[in-house]
């Protein structure tokens, strides 16, 4: 019986959150049809009033409609993403067919369709903001093919379920790869391995009964903790080619799903009469053209390879004067990069690491933001979680008035998928009253606990620059769900949360973790070194993204595309790509298709904002943090987003402050 079905009851734990521990996987698959019956309802509803389109019998009915469908597929991909078990992953599938199959037969609706176009003609005579809401709405249904005939609306829904089938099969691939890539080494290779790492890797090769040895599963973090400072080459090589050889061949070999892929998205571009799968995903991005992408990638690419090439000769230089007798490789890179920062700058990245504890790191977050928006976290203890390392937090303002409440998951587990991530289980609005966030932010940093575990300068910037994501979420302040938070362009929704990013490596923050003066000194300097490899390895991986998407035909065989490409940009084989085609989540299982870029557009927007707080002197200004709340966090996707960039900073976004913050200008 559908009302007996936990996943369908309110939520009616503290903050009208819900209780975890009553829901089973069983449960998903008829909460999930007795929803999606609802909505259709709802929807019926809408389309079968005999009053004449309006605002609010139309647009604003349908924000409202599907939300018990929204509660039960938020749930859904929050686990399956984060603690997904067997049964999970043994549906994965059919929820994804299910949820496409009806999002498909509301966007082919032809009554709804004439309805909201019928609105969206008209919306001149609506608030700014519910005519972004029309707006959104109507360029929505097009997408999904409302103007297309019968017979391509068809073949469009069966293109969006293959798509989103190979999207979950793309993703399992990568997470078992995952969890199989192993790399095994013994007392004589442990040499400069940080104890933390270490000791993981000691007791998963003891559960399995190996004497004296130590067995690395090579997640992100563990990846780049090895190849930075592990002094055994032949260890370093086996890491390097362990990660970056995931899901090449074999059993999750994901190459041939990237070919469909591929061939389908440009399939359905062009139905919907754009010359690629490219143009059609940046229509409504801050670049708008592919072109547009690709020019500020080459501008930033240029300066950045030249840089790289200057990096690679003063490492070559450090191998030689070891007497190493080789060639430097990719597995070389950090190593001898950590050495230069060492010996050059004084910077011990060890050493930095022995400070940064990850509740140090969490609670440092969680200070910036008090002292920037007045927010303040309570543990919460009596909120259901999904897993025993996953904490809730109540957020409140300056005033103690609710704002929202966030969970935090930030230790790597088999279930979990890798990476790190930000979303929602509630987003804010106030269409029937105010309704707060509920939010998650997720990583995979190595530990056996969140007191044990320490991270990376770099682990600490994933940690603020997902904080930076929630904050987006929680300090939300709009009317209606679908412009909340978040659920902006792609290449806009990472400025905020790489703007956070900064405030983890400040003096001041450093000097919180206990970091000596000394060393944070170092960090400073050392932080000038280095630019040309970051910005050669994130931009190699957005370059052939968008090349790939832009490539007509698409291309057939994957890995001799990758390797044409990379050829083409004369990359240095010294330096890997940050995410291989065949591993590329954000692309294949995200959402970031031909838009990886957005990294970097987003980063020309937070140097020039960070910029602001730099002039002023104080990276705490009150004034300006109140503005960038109001005019920028708050506003989520109610205005044109450089329409809020405007209105924090004064003018556009300039791309000398992305240069000059890479040391590139």
């Amino acid at each position: 019986m559908a009302e007996a079905n936990p996943l369908l009851a309110d939520w009616s734990g503290p903050l009208g959150t819900p209780d975890f521990a009553s829901f089973t996987a069983a449960d998903f698959l008829p909460a999930l049809d007795a929803a999606i019956g609802e909505a259709r309802a709802e929807v019926a509803a809408i389309t079968g009033t005999a009053a004449a389109p309006t605002f609010a019998n139309t647009i604003a009915a349908y924000e409202r409609s599907g939300a018990r469908l929204a509660r039960v597929k938020r749930v859904f991909w929050m686990l399956s993403s984060a603690e997904a078990d067997e049964a999970i992953h043994a549906i994965e599938a059919e929820v994804s067919a299910k949820l496409t199959a009806f999002g498909s037969e509301q966007s082919h609706d032809a009554a709804l369709f004439a309805r909201v176009k019928a609105v969206w003609a008209e919306r001149t005579a609506l608030t700014p903001e519910q005519a972004r809401l029309v707006d959104n709405s109507y360029k929505g249904f097009v997408a999904g093919g409302a103007n297309l005939d019968t017979a391509q609306q068809h073949r469009l829904a069966a293109i969006d379920e293959r798509l989103a089938a190979l999207g979950v099969a793309f993703g399992q691939h990568v997470l078992a790869a995952t969890n199989a890539a192993e790399v095994t080494i013994s007392q004589a290779q442990v040499g400069g391995i940080p104890a933390d790492l270490l000791s993981g890797a000691a007791k998963r090769a003891a559960d399995r009964g190996l004497a004296e040895q130590f067995v690395f599963v090579l997640d992100r973090g563990v990846y780049e903790g090895l190849l930075t400072f592990a002094d055994d080459r032949a260890t370093r090589e086996a890491v390097w080619r362990g990660f970056t050889g995931r899901c090449q061949s074999g059993a999750h070999g994901n190459l041939p799903l990237i070919a469909e892929i591929v061939a389908l998205r440009q399939e359905r571009a062009a139905m919907l009469g754009y010359a690629s799968f490219a143009d059609y995903a940046l229509e409504d991005s801050m670049a708008r053209t592919p072109d547009a992408a690709a020019g500020l990638m080459d501008r930033v690419w240029r300066p950045g390879l030249v840089q790289a090439r200057r990096e690679q000769a003063e490492l070559q230089a450090l191998v030689d004067r070891d007497g190493g007798g080789f060639a430097l490789e990719a597995w070389d890179w950090r190593y001898f990069a950590d050495r230069i920062r060492r010996e050059r700058y004084a910077y011990d990245a060890g050493a930095i690491r022995a400070h940064l504890s990850l509740e140090k790191v969490r609670a440092a977050a969680f200070a910036a933001a008090g002292r920037l928006y007045g927010l303040q976290f309570t543990r919460r203890s009596d909120v259901s979680v999904y897993q025993r390392d996953v904490a809730a937090w109540g957020v409140s303002d300056a005033s103690g008035a609710d704002v929202g409440l966030l969970y935090t998951d930030y230790l790597a587990r088999a279930e979990k998928h890798g990476g790190a991530w930000m979303g929602s289980l509630r987003v804010q609005e106030s269409m029937d009253g105010p309704v707060l966030p509920i939010v998650y932010a997720v990583a995979n940093f190595a530990g056996a606990s969140n007191d044990e575990a320490l991270l990376s300068l770099d682990e600490a910037r994933t940690l603020f620059h997902e904080f930076g994501h929630a904050l987006h979420a929680l300090l939300s302040d709009v009317t209606y769900p679908s412009l909340a938070g978040t659920a902006v362009a792609r290449d806009f929704v990472e400025f905020p949360s790489k703007l956070m990013e900064h405030w983890v490596a400040s003096p001041e923050a450093l000097a919180g973790f206990g970091v000596p003066a000394s060393l944070a000194a170092a960090v400073e300097r050392a932080e000038q070194f280095g630019h040309g490899f970051a910005t050669v390895e994130f931009l190699a991986s957005a370059l052939v993204d968008l090349a790939l998407h832009r490539t007509l035909p698409p291309p057939g065989d994957i890995a001799a595309f990758e390797a044409a490409t990379l050829a083409a940009l004369d990359m240095p084989s010294a330096i890997g790509m940050r995410h291989r085609l065949a591993t590329f989540t954000h692309v294949f299982d995200g959402g970031y298709a031909s838009a990886y870029y957005s990294y970097l557009w987003s980063e020309v927007l937070d140097a020039d904002v960070f910029a602001a707080f730099t002039e002023r002197g104080d990276l705490f200004d009150a004034e300006l943090a109140g503005k960038l709340r109001r005019e920028v966090l708050a506003r989520g996707d109610s205005r044109d987003p450089l329409d809020s960039f405007i209105a924090f900073r004064g003018r556009p976004p300039e791309e000398e402050a992305l240069l000059r913050s890479r040391c590139l200008a």
